[in-house]
């Protein structure tokens, strides 16, 4: 099987255009003839040749169930996903490889713990029952909400949150009296999807641990960006997804520590969960295996994998400068532009890809449009962050995010179509 790997040398520094040459999309035009500018990477990034070539042989000349199957491709298959499963947990720094669960998405994988942490009950030592209080932040995606948001209405226990500066940084002033002996559970983004905002979560861990709570860190946006290592966060739960990090759609990870994951009950039930099954009842397998009830994303882990080898190629600490790099300079530009407000940090400190940004008084939906008709591909609307907009006063944005093909060039286009735009409707 081929092993993803880009065509920028190891220790050869970080070369953007050789990167972007791992990426035919990137060299397609739109209609009209424009060139595709695509700043739209924290809604999903593309996929490297590299990536798609690996799921492609997995279905030409691999496929097969997993589990299941005791054929040579059925083999091949297995193991093909449980190495997906190896490289996953290395590249994360996981402790065990079977502390990787795969989901379909971070959304599942939060439903996935909220869900198995009510049903535990207040008999288990991390179980959420009523009189418990769980802890978020008001810049959570909504996945990161909703989900505590229903457990705490099923069980009885209180939802509290962190508020956000006027900067966009988390507030932990209320630190020690938010988060206080009553807390089950403190769930929380590393990097905003929204105001790009990298928060303090060791700081956030210590208070937890201080008092017995469980932290589950959203790391959707933050393992895409910067190098991480889950056994030193401290967490005890950590959940991101493919699509962001140059794999593809349909797989999600959940990591958690090994002891918690084998006291916690089953997420979903059916095949492949199970220890043993009588009509009386039913006994359940290990994880991560007890938390992946059917058949599972196969060719997806194949390709989750591929992801991880294209990554850890370039190096995770040349993409977090790039990423560093090219968004302090869309930062400066973007804000030598009269009338557009950044809403979040302005800075390039403790501070992720997205930029969400308001226009004089042009609709983002608008703005968005209009960027597109110059083939400047961003998002507008809420990012699945309404509370934080709210926070902000604002309906919704619009948002160009960055990856590790992004160039300076194409920011240089998005403040000329920015620019446009405001000229279209009567503005500077």
């Amino acid at each position: 099987m081929s092993t993803a790997v880009s065509s920028v040398a190891n220790g050869a520094g970080y070369d953007v255009e050789a990167v972007r040459r791992d990426f035919p999309i990137l060299e397609r035009t739109l209609a009209g003839g424009l060139p595709l500018v695509y700043l739209d990477s924290a809604n999903t990034s593309q996929k490297p040749r590299q990536v798609v070539d690996a799921i492609e042989q997995h279905y030409l000349q691999h496929n097969a169930n997993v589990a299941r199957a005791m054929h040579q491709l059925g083999a091949e298959a297995s193991e093909a996903f449980e190495l997906g499963r190896t490289k996953v947990a290395d590249f994360i720094g996981a402790p065990r490889r079977e502390e990787v669960v795969f989901t379909k998405n971070a959304s599942e994988a939060l439903n996935l713990v909220a869900r198995v942490l009510g049903d535990a009950g207040p008999g288990h030592e991390h179980g959420v029952g009523e009189g418990d209080e769980v802890v978020i932040t008001e810049m959570e995606h909504h996945s990161n909400i909703v989900p505590w948001q229903q457990l705490t209405e099923r069980t009885g226990a209180t939802l509290r949150w962190f508020g956000v500066t006027d900067e966009g940084r988390l507030d932990l002033d209320d630190l020690e009296s938010l988060v206080t002996e009553r807390t089950k559970v403190v769930s929380l983004t590393w990097v905003s999807n929204m105001l790009g905002t990298i928060n303090p979560v060791e700081r956030v861990v210590a208070r937890a641990h201080e008092v017995g709570a469980l932290v589950v860190v959203d790391a959707s946006q933050a393992v895409p960006q910067i190098p991480v290592d889950v056994a030193a966060l401290g967490a005890d739960l950590v959940v991101f997804t493919g699509h962001k990090m140059v794999g593809p759609t349909g797989i999600g990870v959940l990591w958690g520590r090994y002891d918690l994951l084998a006291s916690l009950p089953p997420f979903l039930g059916g095949g492949e969960m199970i220890e043993t099954v009588t009509m009386a009842g039913s006994t359940f397998a290990a994880p991560p295996h007890r938390f992946e009830a059917g058949t599972p994303p196969i060719a997806q882990a194949v390709g989750l994998g591929a992801a991880v080898d294209y990554l850890s190629s370039l190096g995770m600490e040349n993409v977090a400068a790039h990423e560093q790099a090219i968004t302090a300079y869309a930062l400066q530009r973007l804000q030598e532009v009269d009338g557009l407000t950044v809403v979040g940090p302005t800075e390039a400190v403790q501070r992720g890809g997205a930029i969400s940004f308001t226009l004089d008084d042009v609709h983002p939906h608008d703005v968005a449009q209009l960027l597109d008709s110059r083939g400047v591909a961003v998002r507008a609307g809420h990012h699945c962050a309404k509370p934080a907009h709210q926070r902000f006063g604002v309906q919704s944005t619009t948002r160009a995010s960055f990856y590790l093909y992004t160039t300076e060039a194409e920011i240089d286009a998005l403040v000329d179509a920015v620019r446009h735009t405001q000229r279209y409707f009567g503005g500077r």
